[in-house]
């Protein structure tokens, strides 16, 4: 097993943000894996009861990257397709309007956003690591760390990541807690580091 088989595994021995940014990056590898390489029917399909959708999850975790990324962190305000989105009427619109996206569009879209999302953490980190304080405050006026940020991502990933075990199982029986080694996107994009 060499490093460029599996370049989505953390650190066997890092510093804390080197063990922070490589579960991150593992999550997403993962997550992307899970979503990979799939048509419209595959991103809409959907098992039980739940609405949820393996496009519906690639939507909502750009959004949710966007939003750690740039509000929660500077304070900059949502860009296209977030600012537009009528969020009162439909507070799941990331979710819900993914089925009117085309695959093209879902993967370009969290792609293009994680790596917006990567050039910015590590200008964050290199002006002043994880103890930094962010925009993001609690109601009593205490801002939260980078690394509460990073930590908070992490979690949501492992969430997600968890549903598309699931729905990418009922898609076409892809199952696997890892991709195979050499595994990268064949739909759009980057490596998803963290």
């Amino acid at each position: 097993m060499t490093n460029s088989d599996y370049w989505w595994e953390p650190p066997a021995a890092g510093t804390e943000a080197e063990h922070l940014l490589g579960a991150l990056g593992r999550l997403r590898t993962t997550f992307r894996w899970k979503t990979d390489n799939l048509d419209a029917a595959g991103l809409r399909t959907r098992i039980g009861a739940s609405s949820l959708t393996l496009g519906g999850l690639l939507k909502h975790l750009a959004c949710v990257e966007e939003q750690i990324f740039s509000t929660k962190l500077s304070g900059a305000p949502l860009g296209p397709p977030w600012n537009t989105a009528d969020w009162a009427a439909d507070p799941d619109w990331d979710f819900n309007s993914a089925a009117d996206d085309t695959p093209e569009d879902l993967y370009a879209l969290w792609d293009a956003t994680v790596e917006r999302s990567q050039a910015r953490l590590e200008t964050a980190l290199a002006a002043g690591g994880l103890d930094q304080l962010v925009h993001l405050a609690f109601p009593d006026g205490r801002h939260v760390s980078l690394r509460r940020l990073i930590c908070d991502l992490i979690e949501e990933y492992g969430r997600h990541t968890g549903h598309a075990d699931l729905l990418r199982e009922a898609v076409d029986g892809l199952v696997g807690e890892d991709p195979p080694a050499g595994w990268h996107a064949k739909s759009h994009g980057p490596h998803p580091r963290g």
